[in-house]
């Protein structure tokens, strides 16, 4: 979403600019255009006063300086004229000592002349015949003030066009963000979904967001309906197998066969591997089905309960304890980590002597699970064999076996790592390290 809003100020902004250069450049060029113009006709009328003060005199004819503004009489006032003849130009008093220049053509000079002072005259040249002479009236305006008047325009118009911007950038970006709220609103949702914290989202969505959220929804009911029925066929199907394996298996170790002790053997031996393999494919095939998040694993909701039930199951004498930062949520499917710990704790509870230990932790990329007894532990040499399936390093207690393989698919499912470590009572510890799933 950051990235959007982002790309649309940044738009924004260029447009904004682009567009206000060229209007404020052809606002401030028409307006000069219309001031010239203006200018201009005053200079025409000034020419004209100066043609209607050219008379008669005993000398020939001369300028009538009664008419005359007072502005061509003070010098540098900024208003000058030049009035030739064919033989002979007279100036006004206000250039002092210095000369304007003579236009080659008629009519208003596009640039600006250079005059007395270093001011930047706008001229006006004006042809007319008097008296039977061919008489040429220059007039000229100092046009350094206006100049400096745009200038300031200038100024003044870039700061007020800056804040101007500044104001609409923020109210944008209000805009913008009032605008997709609704769709962070969503992600955020949608993050929810994949750590467990709500199964649909929300209906209260703009009308255009309706038929995503809507079809979404119905993607996602349709999904778990899916998972359950996948995972009731699954456990029905393992009930159904479970209980002609164990006639067989009976067979296999009857009476009927006690004359053919091979036969039994490997009948047997070959049941007991089909047995395993169909428990661990069940339970592989269960776990795979977590496309959609189970409720979260609340640790103090959940670990109170399961650890009174294994303190049933093996005897009071036993101390369960568990260790985790109050209120810690797992971000796995309830029924998949009740399935992990519990045989965990199952294992550690028939092997130790009286206490257990479950420690949850949150480390940099995920978290860290440990189970420790104060047993006797299992020598370093040996702690691979425990994972294959059945196997029991003590055929007297059935554990350290066939729970920690049920552990290590569960492990491998969610990309973690499974450790064989000695407690610090000497009994086995075993270190579960998971990666933090992505919301």
């Amino acid at each position: 979403m950051k990235s959007i809003q982002r790309r649309l100020s940044l738009g924004l902004v260029s447009v904004m600019v682009i567009i206000g250069l060229v209007l404020a450049q052809t606002s401030l060029w028409l307006f000069e255009m219309g001031l010239q113009r203006y200018l201009e006709a005053g200079l025409r009328n000034d020419s004209e006063n100066l043609l209607v003060a050219l008379v008669r005199g005993p000398t020939g004819v001369q300028l009538d300086e009664q008419r005359l503004s007072p502005a061509y009489q003070r010098p540098f006032s900024g208003h000058y004229f030049r009035i030739d003849f064919p033989d002979a130009h007279w100036r006004s008093r206000s250039l002092w000592d210095q000369e304007l220049p003579q236009l080659p053509q008629a009519g208003l000079k596009g640039n600006l002349q250079l005059g007395p002072e270093g001011q930047q005259l706008l001229v006006l040249r004006s042809d007319y015949k008097r008296f039977g002479r061919a008489i040429s009236i220059s007039v000229a305006q100092d046009y350094t003030p206006v100049r400096e008047s745009f200038r300031l325009m200038r100024q003044i118009g870039l700061v007020l066009g800056l804040a101007a911007l500044l104001l609409i950038l923020i109210l944008q970006r209000v805009t913008v963000r009032r605008a997709l709220r609704p769709l962070e609103t969503a992600r955020e949702q949608i993050a929810q979904l994949q750590q467990g914290q709500r199964s649909q989202l929300g209906t209260q969505v703009p009308l255009e967001l309706e038929p995503l959220v809507a079809q979404i929804n119905h993607l996602l009911a349709h999904t778990e309906d899916s998972l359950k029925r996948s995972r009731n066929a699954l456990g029905n199907l393992g009930h159904a197998l479970k209980t002609p394996l164990a006639v067989l298996l009976s067979v296999a170790s009857s009476e009927q066969l006690k004359d053919h002790p091979h036969v039994s053997k490997l009948l047997r031996e070959q049941l007991e591997q089909i047995k395993q393999r169909l428990n661990r494919e069940l339970n592989r095939a269960r776990l795979a089905g977590e496309t959609l998040p189970g409720a979260l694993f609340d640790c103090d909701g959940e670990l109170p309960g399961l650890l009174a039930t294994l303190n049933m199951i093996h005897g009071e004498h036993l101390e369960l304890s568990y260790r985790a930062r109050p209120g810690l949520c797992l971000p796995w499917d309830r029924e998949d980590l009740l399935e992990l710990l519990g045989n965990l704790l199952d294992n550690a509870c028939k092997w130790a002597d009286a206490e257990v230990v479950l420690r949850i932790d949150e480390v940099e990329d995920g978290f860290r699970l440990s189970v420790e007894d104060d047993g006797p532990g299992i020598p370093e040499s040996q702690r691979d064999q425990v994972f294959s399936r059945g196997t029991r390093l003590d055929e007297q207690t059935a554990g350290h076996g066939l729970g920690l393989g049920i552990v290590r698919d569960i492990v491998e499912v969610w990309g973690g790592r499974l450790h064989l470590q000695e407690s610090e009572w000497g009994g086995l510890k075993v270190v579960i390290e998971l990666p933090r799933r992505q919301g």
